[in-house]
């Protein structure tokens, strides 16, 4: 949860208080593409490194 909070803040500009704040859908949704921007981010950089 925290590194989760950490990306939404740096990122995303999504203040702590305002994700707790949100629903359970709405944080599902924050993380799940949170994990997708992630897993994008780190094909990029494995294919970069070719």
């Amino acid at each position: 949860m925290a590194n989760y909070a950490y990306y939404a803040l740096h990122e995303l500009h999504i203040l702590p208080h305002d994700l707790v704040r949100m629903g359970r859908r709405e944080q599902a949704a924050i993380y799940a593409m949170i994990d997708i921007r992630i897993e994008a981010e780190r094909k990029a950089a494995n294919k970069a490194k070719k």
